[in-house]
């Protein structure tokens, strides 16, 4: 009824537009009178087209995203007022269908049955019409109203800019903490076997030396395990070696709090699919091992047989309170947007936290 009653006033306003536009156009060659003409219309088409998309939300859950330009909306309001006298055409069958139907209820006062199987198909073909009339509004809304081609096209350039920014971003950030492990870690123990073996080759005490052969050796020992650490945190061999689900568990035996970890895929997932589900999965526990204060976190990972795109979910029972925008989750957010992922965090404060992401297996 709504849509019936809007595109009487739609083909008033086309009707309007194009008379004043057809009696004012020997005014179009001055420049002021035909920009005020063009802000006039193009307002009072917004206005128009801004009553229809809110009908569509209300009415038929449809939410259009596009920013049409003023011709683009004109067109629509042009298509659409057929669209709304037709429908409500349609919609007056309808009680003219069930009068019929529900009228002669008396056959035997002489009435004729077969005016009650015309009412009732009166109001099938009524019922009818008004479901495809809601698709064809749809479908209108959606072609004249929506982004175009074009405005795809700039908002996907516009996405992958700001994922590749965000990426390189994500790099430094991990080229950085990288150094700071090389720096902090490893440089130090082997500044320090250094200076144990400076001390080896200048003393002459037997009993001294062994001393320092063996924290010379400890040393060693202590830089060769953070060696391995920070490689490990660079890059695990076993993810290309062994696969997801072994390195995955290796994170859940690094971990200093207990970690349940759950892998299902269908299929082995792509190789830098394969490395973002790891590094989610790493950082986000490697966080609340460090700041949640957690007792337990559960990791999932699945995909359904013939899905195109891997879940991912790590919850814990921490103090929650995580910030999305932090270093380490806001890296996280940028790689898996790269891959035209879904990242999200949900951590309240008392907790619990939940982080999930939603990955392409074979991006394209």
């Amino acid at each position: 009824m709504l849509g019936a009653a809007l595109a009487v006033v739609e083909i008033g306003f086309v009707l309007l537009l194009g008379a004043g536009a057809l009696v004012l156009s020997p005014l179009a060659f001055w420049r002021p009178a035909r920009r005020l003409l063009g802000r006039a219309a193009a307002r009072s088409t917004a206005a128009l087209v801004a009553v229809e998309r809110a009908r569509l939300a209300a009415c038929f859950d449809r939410q259009i995203a596009g920013r049409p330009g003023t011709v683009r909306s004109l067109g629509y309001l042009a298509a659409r007022w057929p669209v709304g006298i037709f429908g409500g055409f349609v919609l007056a069958v309808f009680p003219g269908g069930l009068y019929l139907a529900v009228s002669p209820l008396n056959v035997l006062d002489g009435n004729d049955p077969a005016i009650i199987v015309v009412g009732v198909v009166f109001m099938y073909l009524s019922v009818q019409g008004t479901v495809g009339l809601v698709g064809m509004e749809r479908a209108l809304a959606r072609w004249l109203l929506g982004p175009s081609r074009q405005d795809l096209l700039e908002q996907r350039v516009a996405e992958l800019t700001e994922s590749r920014a965000g990426v390189v971003a994500a790099v430094d950030d991990e080229r950085r903490r990288i150094e700071r492990d090389l720096h902090d870690g490893v440089q130090q123990r082997l500044v320090a076997l250094a200076m144990l073996l400076g001390r080896l080759r200048r003393g002459t005490d037997p009993r001294r030396g062994a001393d320092l052969l063996q924290q010379a050796h400890d040393e060693a020992q202590q830089a060769l395990t953070e060696l391995r650490e920070v490689a490990w945190r660079v890059y695990p061999a076993t993810l290309d070696e062994l696969g997801l689900e072994t390195a995955l568990r290796g994170v859940a035996e690094r971990s200093g709090i207990p970690v349940s970890v759950d892998c299902r895929l269908a299929e082995r997932p792509a190789r830098q699919v394969e490395t973002a589900v790891y590094f989610v999965v790493r950082e986000a526990v490697t966080n609340a091992a460090k700041h949640s204060g957690a007792e337990v976190i559960s990791v999932r990972v699945t995909q359904e047989p013939g899905a195109a795109a891997i879940g991912v979910r790590i919850e814990d029972d921490g103090v929650g309170g995580a910030d999305p925008r932090g270093g380490g989750l806001s890296g996280l957010a940028r790689r898996v947007a790269a891959l035209d992922g879904r990242f999200r965090v949900h951590s309240p404060p008392g907790g619990p936290t939940e982080i999930t992401a939603e990955l392409p297996a074979r991006p394209e």
